[in-house]
C-alpha cells in the first residue's frame, strides 16, 4: 500500500476528486413547477455555514520539498527520518465499537493481525473494522438502514447517497455533530481542525454538520488521462493538445493484427478536454442547462464514437469490461487509458515491484479539445467520503470517537500518520526512502482506518521521487486550470420522481460511444429525457439556485 495521493470516484478509490467563498450546503426539497415534492426544505445558507462550519488551524508540522501551487496537494519527496508524535494523550477511554468502510482490495485477515492489534491499543480502545467490497457497496448500505444494523462508525461515500434517501436518512441514523465541532469547538482536536472548510462543507446536512471528512484536498479532481510514457518515446510521439491530436494517436498506436490498440474506453475522461459540465452549467441566456443538452456533450459522445469505430479502441473496452481496463494499459495491449489520479502512483509501484524495468506512466496535461481554446479543469467536493457516528452512541461515546478520530486525522510526518498507514515495525521495514510494507504488511496493512477519518492529502512515495516531481507538477498545472462547477460542494438530494429518468440515456450513451448507435440516438434520448423530468428537474433546481446560489 502506498501512500501517494488520492482522489475519490465509482471507478477507482486509488483514485478518486478550491478554496474561497462557498455557498450552501443542502438536502433541498422545494417545489417544482409542476408538483409538489414531498419532505420539508433542509437548506442551510451562508450564515448557517460560517456557524457550523469547522474553524480552520492549519499545521505546519513538516515543511513540504514542493509547496502548494494554487491549492495543489504539498509534496513531499521523502519521510521524515523523525516523526513527531501529535496527539499527547491515548485517544481512548477503554470502549468498544464496531465499524464498516469500503475496501477496493484483499480483505485483510481480523485475528492475528499485527495492524489492527497495534492500532487498538494506540488508540486506548477495540475498534473493531470490517470492511466491505467497495465495488458492491451499494448494495449492502440499504440492507444496513433498512434492517437497523448500523455500526457505531461507518464510512459512506458521497455517490452511494443516493440509493440511501439520505437527506432523511441522515437525521435519523446519525450524530448530529455540529455542537462538538462547530467554529472553535473543533480545536479541542487539532488534528480535525487540520482539515480545510471546504471538505468540511459537504458533510453538512439540513443545516447540521454530519460528516467527518477522509481524504480531504483543495484539488479534487475526476480523474486523469494517462499514456505510456515509454511507448510514446519509442515511437517519437508526443502528449496531444487537441482532441484532432488525440484522434491522430490511433492510427500511429493500432495494430490490431498485434493486438494492440491505441485506447481503451476513454468516455469518463473525456469531460475535461470537452468541458462537458459535471451535471448542471449556465448557458449565454442565464438559463441552467443539463449536460446532456450541451453541444460539448455531444461532441465527447460523437468523438468517442469515431474512436470506437475507426478500430482504435480495445474491443474488450468496447464489449464492456472494465475490470481489466489497468491490465490492458499495463502489458502495452492499450497506450492510452483513463483513470482516476490515485491509479499513477499505484501503478508505478506495483509494476516496479514486480520488476518492469521499461513502464513508464505519464497523465496527460489538462488540454481543450479545440486547438487554441484554454482548458478547464472541474472542481470535486473537497471530500468525496465521509465518516458517520450512531445516533444511538452515548455523549461520552461520541467524545470518545471524536478523539480517536483526531488521532486518525493526524499530518504526514506524524508518528500516528506512520502507524496508520504501515502498521507496527511487524509490518514494514525503515528504508533509506522510508517505511516500506513487508509481505506480512502487503496482506495485514489496508486502507481501513483512513475511511473513518483523515489528514489533508499530500503528494508522497517514498522512494519514487520521480513520480512525486511528476505528479505534483501535474497537479499544480491541473489547479491553475481548475474552477468550481455549479452547485460546488452542495448537497442536494433530488426528488425521488426523478431518480431514474437518466438512465436510458445513459444505456443510450455506451451504444453511442462504442459505435453501435449514431449521436442521433443520443439526441433523442435526451428528448425523451427532458419529456420525462428533465425539464422539471430543471425547474426544482432553479429554485435551489435562485434560494442558495451555484457555489461557485
Amino acid at each position: 500500500m502506498g501512500t501517494y495521493r488520492t482522489d475519490l470516484s465509482r471507478r477507482s478509490f486509488l483514485l478518486t476528486v478550491a478554496g474561497g467563498a462557498m455557498a450552501a450546503p443542502l438536502l433541498a426539497s422545494c417545489s417544482s413547477s409542476t408538483k409538489k415534492t414531498s419532505g420539508a426544505s433542509g437548506a442551510a445558507g451562508p450564515a448557517t455555514l460560517a456557524a457550523i462550519l469547522p474553524a480552520y488551524v492549519p499545521s505546519t508540522l513538516v515543511t513540504p520539498d514542493i509547496p502548494s501551487v494554487n491549492g495543489s496537494d504539498p509534496a513531499y519527496l521523502k519521510y521524515p527520518t523523525n516523526p513527531v508524535k501529535t496527539v499527547t494523550a491515548v485517544p481512548g477511554r477503554g470502549g468498544r465499537y464496531t465499524a464498516i468502510t469500503p475496501l477496493w482490495g484483499a480483505i485483510p485477515p481480523a485475528s492475528g493481525n499485527h495492524y489492527y492489534d497495534a492500532m487498538n491499543q494506540a488508540l486506548g480502545a477495540t475498534l473493531s473494522v470490517k470492511p466491505a467490497n467497495g465495488n458492491s457497496y451499494n448494495q449492502v448500505l440499504p440492507t444496513l438502514f433498512t434492517g437497523d444494523k448500523l455500526p457505531d462508525w461507518i464510512d459512506i461515500p458521497g455517490w452511494n447517497t443516493n440509493v440511501l434517501d439520505f437527506g432523511k436518512a441522515v437525521e435519523a441514523k446519525f450524530v448530529d455533530l455540529t455542537p462538538y465541532l462547530s467554529g472553535e469547538n473543533v480545536k479541542k482536536y487539532p488534528n480535525l481542525a487540520n482539515v480545510p472548510s471546504n471538505a468540511w462543507q459537504a458533510g453538512v446536512w439540513n443545516g447540521k454538520l454530519f460528516g467527518i471528512p477522509c481524504y480531504p484536498s483543495n484539488i479534487v479532481v475526476a480523474g486523469a488521462i494517462y499514456y505510456r510514457k515509454d511507448i510514446f518515446a519509442a515511437r517519437g510521439l508526443s502528449e496531444p493538445t487537441s482532441a484532432d491530436e488525440l484522434f491522430a494517436l490511433g492510427a500511429e498506436l493500432t495494430d490490431a493484427k498485434a493486438k494492440r490498440w491505441a485506447f481503451d474506453d476513454l468516455w469518463t475522461y473525456l469531460g475535461q478536454p470537452f468541458d462537458i459540465p459535471n451535471k448542471w452549467a449556465i448557458d449565454s441566456t442565464g438559463k441552467l442547462i443539463h449536460k446532456y443538452e450541451t453541444p460539448e456533450f455531444l461532441a465527447a459522445a460523437d468523438f468517442a464514437r469515431k474512436l470506437a469505430s475507426a478500430g482504435y479502441v480495445h474491443p474488450d473496452a468496447i464489449a464492456g469490461n472494465t475490470n481489466d481496463a489497468k491490465q490492458r494499459f499495463q502489458s502495452g495491449q492499450v497506450a492510452v487509458y483513463g483513470d482516476g489520479t490515485g491509479a499513477w502512483g499505484g501503478m508505478v509501484v506495483a509494476q516496479a515491484q514486480a520488476g518492469d524495468k521499461t513502464f513508464q506512466m505519464q497523465a496527460m496535461s489538462p488540454f481543450a479539445a479545440e486547438a487554441g481554446k484554454t482548458p478547464r479543469v472541474a472542481l470535486g467536493n473537497g471530500a468525496g467520503m465521509f465518516s458517520y457516528l450512531n445516533k444511538k452512541l452515548s455523549k461520552d461515546k461520541i467524545e470518545e470517537l471524536l478523539a480517536i478520530a483526531d488521532y486518525l486525522a493526524a499530518p504526514f510526518g506524524s508518528l500516528e500518520y506512520t502507524l496508520i498507514n504501515y502498521g507496527p515495525d511487524a509490518d514494514h521495514t525503515v528504508t533509506a526512502s522510508g517505511p516500506q510494507l513487508n509481505p506480512t504488511g502487503q496482506k495485514e496493512v489496508a486502507t481501513t482506518f483512513q475511511f473513518l477519518a483523515t489528514c489533508p492529502s499530500v503528494t508522497v512515495q517514498p522512494g519514487y521521487p520521480d513520480w512525486v516531481r511528476a505528479y505534483a507538477t501535474w497537479q499544480a498545472d491541473a489547479a491553475g486550470k481548475a474552477y468550481k462547477p455549479v452547485f460546488y460542494d452542495m448537497n442536494i438530494t433530488e426528488p425521488a420522481q426523478y431518480s431514474s429518468i437518466g438512465q436510458q440515456v445513459e444505456d443510450t450513451i455506451l451504444d453511442v460511444v462504442h459505435g453501435r448507435k449514431p449521436v442521433s440516438a443520443l439526441q433523442s434520448s435526451v428528448a425523451q429525457w427532458r419529456r420525462s423530468g428533465g425539464d422539471a428537474l430543471r425547474d426544482f433546481y432553479e429554485q435551489v439556485r435562485q434560494q442558495y446560489g451555484t457555489g461557485q
